[in-house]
């Protein structure tokens, strides 16, 4: 297919841990799809590394070195996890648990990072996934990309804010910084400044690509459930569930100011251009989601990460035949639908209730 007969997408990509795999899965089914042209990506995380790692294969060998690079991390990924000391106990390898629930080894780490800092816990800074990014990502490269605007999102520790790093100021610390779990690693320094995790401000931070005048598609890869049917009753599960909602939280704020100035375009009928009219999609599949344990994150063990990849290869199959015609048309996320418990339009009468107000003001 001609490249000017594509659509164009943005594709948004959460973190997760080894759950990113999902992600993968999906890249690699969209990557396949040559209907489709991935403009920008703004990733989290392990969304960060999914992320830079296809714009490096992307740079040096177009579709097909996309999905091989990808390929490539998540096997090495899964390489290096055999030496770590946290493994799945013999009951899960039994009963054919994915979970570590039940794992002496992260029973213990976990403790140990409540109490103990990581900068007294690991005084060497180790940390075998930055070396396994630095080895097999070039990032100039993904610096040099032009195929696809990169889009990284890290916390700064001082002010709470999101901090966005892009081309050509990507490097291994600002994907390290985006993916630095604060129980787990010091923070990553950059310029002076402290970085933690990027799921506290932005999973992922949608602005940058709202702002971005080139796609007006925007695709959101979601790993985290958003509901869980089950109510948590133990405090590990109330800890976990506490993380999803804190992880969750900043995208559905971003989520939910898109759609308010969705419904102030169409009941103002304001020039779609100038306000960036943006048409919002979704790919997760929540059940698949919601059996995933957290602690399952950190499993990396290959027969696992070769599930999720095929999950998560399937939710992007389904969603390209449902919603595929209404890319460059219509949005297919409906969050009045999603959060209406919450959520409900605005009123063209209550727009003029208000600026009544300010005139009488």
């Amino acid at each position: 297919m001609a490249k000017d007969a594509c659509k164009k997408i943005d594709l948004a990509l959460q973190g997760g841990g080894s759950h990113g795999a999902l992600t993968w899965g999906v890249l690699d089914r969209l990557l396949e799809d040559e209907r489709l042209e991935i403009d920008g990506i703004s990733g989290t995380s392990a969304g960060a590394m999914n992320a830079v790692v296809l714009a490096d294969g992307l740079h040096r060998g177009g579709r097909a070195g996309a999905r091989d690079a990808l390929r490539t991390f998540w096997r090495a990924v899964s390489g290096a996890a055999r030496f770590s000391p946290i493994q799945r106990s013999p009951w899960d390898w039994l009963m054919g648990n994915d979970s570590l629930d039940y794992s002496p080894s992260y029973l213990m780490y976990e403790s140990l990072t409540q109490l103990i800092s990581p900068a007294r816990l690991n005084p060497l800074r180790i940390n075998p996934l930055r070396d396994l990014v630095l080895e097999l990502v070039d990032f100039e490269r993904v610096n040099a990309c032009r195929r696809a605007k990169i889009y990284v999102t890290a916390t700064n520790v001082r002010t709470g804010r999101a901090k966005v790093f892009r081309q050509p100021e990507l490097s291994v610390d600002t994907v390290m910084a985006s993916a630095c779990l604060p129980f787990m690693f010091p923070a990553v320094e950059i310029d002076g400044e402290a970085y933690w995790d990027g799921g506290y401000s932005g999973n992922p931070a949608l602005f940058p690509l709202v702002d971005d005048m080139g796609c007006q598609d925007l695709l959101v890869v979601q790993v985290n459930p958003l509901v869980r049917q089950t109510l948590p009753d133990s405090a590990r599960d109330i800890v976990n569930r506490i993380n999803e909602i804190t992880f969750n939280s900043s995208l559905i704020k971003e989520l939910r100011s898109i759609q308010l100035l969705q419904q102030l375009i169409d009941v103002e009928d304001l020039d779609v251009e100038r306000y960036r009219s943006m048409r919002l999609h979704l790919i997760h599949a929540q059940q698949e989601a919601e059996q995933l344990s957290a602690s399952s994150k950190l499993n990396a063990e290959w027969p696992f990460i070769q599930r999720l990849h095929r999950l998560g290869r399937n939710w992007a199959d389904l969603w390209l035949a449902e919603n595929f015609d209404a890319i460059g048309h219509h949005s297919t996320f409906d969050l009045n639908a999603v959060f209406g418990d919450t959520f409900r339009p605005i009123t063209s009468a209550e727009i003029d209730g208000s600026r009544r107000r300010s005139r009488g003001n």
